[in-house]
């Protein structure tokens, strides 16, 4: 499934300046969106029950659900049929052609025994790593689906930490009490002893020559394990079921071609560390539709690996649709990264509701990455009480600056350089957010050729653009609580706000900021209403910024 490294490539784009790609015809556009194989199965059906499975919550059916999957496979494929009951069960591998069906009240419980999960190879955020075992997985499989309306729950609380500040006072007498150990100063609750020594010293779970899977031994309890991870597989169909309580991440395929993802329901809990609902990694042609998730971190993320080892892999995430989606509490509805060092293009996201996210459509990348994002699209995005910003850029991803100083260097852009850019959003309604906008590049490689309009955003903040360039604005109405400034500019250039509606009695309408913004221009705008239209500081220049008179 490793295509060959477009690594070269990589670094010729991003040295290249300015895209190019307005000059070429796109491979896909709202018209003509990407087109999702769909696996088909026999009609023949095996019941778990003909295998012995017991649907009483206590028999341990591994066994019994892994014989029936591998007998269906090997008849030809078919549907594996789940009854209604509540079947508890160690690690289950799907095979090709085989449809696991989950009729409605049937839950896989997935066993709270760690030993029953193998220590095995698996991927943490992009680069290889010890993990136990999935309770659900599938490499190099065709034509494969979990459907149904039924439930699997990964019995996640077993696996993670706790802080107490994420609970209430009776959850947290609740979690102590049900054992586990906790870390000395008393405010976080682990798993076990060992879980908690491996945690405190910050020990690495990534495989490397000089530390093989056989050495993770003694810190098995701390590598948590996805809930489904289906890598390298084709013709791939998740639709109906509730999946919940992981460990890590939810939905996790890697490497897969013509996934869909339909009409499923995606829970963790809010405390859930790494609980994010579904991450598409290094996936060809996808389908992500009329899904809801709750979360307790990104809710539909795009990846395509971290670093080094994601540039080499060279597998973008790419053709994809998703649509129809509805997403409750995340950090991000929408997001891409941060481990996109493959790349990540041509993306369709439209009618989608981000109810209470952290944040709406969430970018985020770092130096280091490398790694070309660009040809994303939405349309139809509507938000509401969105903790943080509405629409967010950030290429310094975790990263603490000292001071601006530390900020401004501008390293020589090379294969590790993140590029994000050609991407175009229409039709965006932000009810509640502490920012409308923000995006922020790097000195030496900006946030480039973004295209917004019609958007109406209610926020405490209005906009703020760092180190970005081809942005522009249209048609955009702002309602903002701080009103000096509602749009904040700091080394930007080549920016058009078009049409933009802003609240009466502004005090400050635009700050421009910095020697490098450059050729601002504002057009179809009543900027009588402001009492000052624009304030110029650290070296930048009126002449770079020009008001047209509104027609």
């Amino acid at each position: 499934m490793i295509r060959p490294s477009f690594f070269a490539g990589l670094v010729l784009l991003a040295l290249a300046g300015p895209s190019t790609s307005a000059q070429v015809a796109p491979l896909y556009s709202w018209s003509n969106l990407p087109k999702i194989a769909q696996p088909a199965f026999q009609k023949d059906t095996i019941s778990i029950l003909a295998h012995g499975a017991k649907p009483d919550g206590v028999t341990l059916n591994t066994g019994a659900i892994n014989a029936a999957i591998r007998t269906c496979s090997q008849k030809g494929g078919g549907v594996v049929l789940v009854p209604a009951g509540l079947w508890m069960t160690g690690p289950i591998e799907l095979k090709s052609n085989v449809n696991l069906h989950l009729k409605k009240s049937a839950t896989l419980l997935f066993t709270t025994d760690k030993s029953q999960y193998a220590l095995a190879e698996g991927v943490y955020e992009g680069k290889r790593a010890a993990r136990n075992q999935s309770p659900l997985s599938g490499t190099n499989l065709e034509n494969v689906a979990i459907t149904g309306q039924g439930i699997l729950d990964g019995n996640g609380d077993v696996w993670r930490a706790v802080h107490k500040s994420q609970l209430t006072e009776s959850q947290w007498k609740e979690k102590i009490a049900s054992g586990g150990v906790l870390k000395d100063d008393g405010k976080t609750w682990y798993p076990s002893e060992q879980f908690k020594k491996v945690s405190t010293e910050n020990r690495s779970m990534l495989l490397t020559p000089e530390k093989p899977l056989s050495s993770f031994a003694d810190m098995k309890d701390f590598l948590r394990p996805n809930l489904i991870v289906l890598t390298g597989c084709q013709k791939v169909l998740l639709e109906g079921v509730t999946f919940q309580n992981s460990a890590a991440w939810c939905l996790h395929p890697l490497m897969c071609q013509d996934l869909t993802i339909r009409n499923v329901t995606v829970k963790n809990p809010e405390y859930a560390h790494n609980g994010d609902g579904m991450d598409i990694e290094s996936c060809k042609n996808f389908l992500i539709e009329g899904c809801t998730l709750d979360v307790g971190d990104d809710a539909i993320c795009i990846k395509s690996g971290k670093d080094e080892e994601g540039r080499k892999r060279g597998m973008p995430t790419e053709n994809g649709i998703i649509r129809n989606n509805t997403v409750y509490n995340g950090h991000g509805g929408f997001v891409v990264g941060s481990e996109m060092s493959g790349g990540a293009r041509y993306i369709f996201v439209s009618n989608c509701t981000f109810m209470g996210t952290d944040k709406g459509l969430r970018f985020k990348s770092v130096r280091g990455r490398g790694g070309i994002v660009e040809h994303i699209y939405a349309k139809d995005i509507f938000m509401k009480d969105i903790a943080q910003e509405a629409i967010f850029f950030d290429l310094y991803y975790f990263v603490k600056f000292a001071t601006d100083g530390q900020r401004d260097e501008r390293p020589v852009v090379n294969e590790g350089t993140p590029v994000f850019r050609d991407m175009h959003f229409e039709n965006i309604v932000c009810n509640g957010a502490e920012k409308g906008i923000f995006i922020r590049g790097l000195p030496e490689m900006a946030v480039k050729n973004i295209n917004m309009e019609n958007l109406v955003l209610v926020a405490e903040k209005g906009v703020e653009l760092i180190d970005a360039s081809g942005i522009n604005l249209n048609n955009v109405k702002l309602v903002t609580k701080e009103t000096k400034p509602v749009i904040y500019v700091e080394n930007s250039s080549q920016l058009t706000f078009n049409a933009i509606q802003y609240p009466t009695k502004t005090g400050l309408l635009f700050k421009i900021d910095g020697g490098r913004s450059q050729a601002i221009r504002v057009t179809n705008t009543d900027t009588t209403t402001a009492e000052t239209k624009a304030e110029f500081t650290h070296g930048a220049e009126e002449k770079q910024f020009t008001l047209a008179a509104k027609k």
